[in-house]
């Protein structure tokens, strides 16, 4: 899509199923300068297996859509308290990275190819649904109903194309959003298995709607393992404006 214009209006979302209207309406994307990306600093917590006891940990993201889409996600914790780990989930040029460290020297994984490279883009995908909306009007997205409450969004970019499905609430505040383009680390290898985010209500913070709290989850076939719980409540969130 080619912008003709800074500011959202009433007539760039009149094409828009019902539901993806409604949603841009209650996060305020309307009558605002659109945005091009986002930068957060967050606090939460992380669990590497359902067995394991939660984590406190800290978050920096920068995701980005011009010139090209970009997200780069940067997690600090101590594992067992005492042993820090940075790990790091990267999309650049059409291509997915993710790399875990342990004190900045062991690596602890590693990995590339065609699954992280759609994994990577349907999670900038999931977060600009949450995060920063209207940057979806200006990339190569297309929006299907599904019921009065329920839409898709499918992103391409260069050989890739990936699909995430928003459930909203009557508001159009979005409760659920969920994909079947991510794969999950199992014992036989890189499995395709759904994986969603949930959100704990929304809250109006510097004029901008945003959720309070957000979870990821795999959906497994023993059951859902929630892994990563952040507070976006009180998260740092500075949203670059179109020029």
């Amino acid at each position: 899509m080619t912008r003709t214009a800074t500011v959202v209006t009433e007539r760039d979302i009149a094409h828009l199923p019902e539901a993806a209207q409604r949603y841009l309406r209650f996060t305020g994307v309307l009558d605002r300068p659109r945005d091009t990306g986002f930068e957060l600093h967050a606090h939460g917590w992380f669990r590497r297996k359902p067995t394991d006891h939660w984590t406190a940990c800290r978050v920096h993201q920068h995701n980005t859509t011009t010139p090209h889409i970009t997200r780069d996600y940067h997690l600090h914790l101590n594992l067992a308290h005492v042993l820090p780990v940075h790990a790091t989930d990267t999309y650049h040029h059409g291509h997915g990275r993710l790399h875990a460290t342990a004190l900045g020297t062991f690596t602890l994984a590693h990995a590339t190819g065609p699954e992280i490279d759609a994994a990577e883009l349907v999670t900038h995908l999931a977060e600009a649904l949450l995060l920063a909306p209207s940057t979806l009007l200006d990339l190569p997205v297309t929006w299907t109903a599904v019921d009065d409450r329920t839409f898709d969004t499918t992103l391409t970019d260069r050989h890739l194309r990936v699909t995430a499905r928003t459930t909203t609430d009557h508001r159009g505040a979005p409760r659920l959003v969920t994909t079947d383009d991510r794969w999950a680390d199992r014992p036989d290898g890189p499995t395709r298995t759904p994986w969603s985010t949930t959100t704990d209500g929304w809250v109006l913070v510097d004029d901008r709607m945003r959720p309070r709290r957000a979870h990821a989850t795999w959906h497994l076939p023993d059951g859902p393992f929630t892994y990563a719980q952040l507070d976006l409540t009180n998260a740092d969130i500075t949203h670059h404006p179109a020029d």
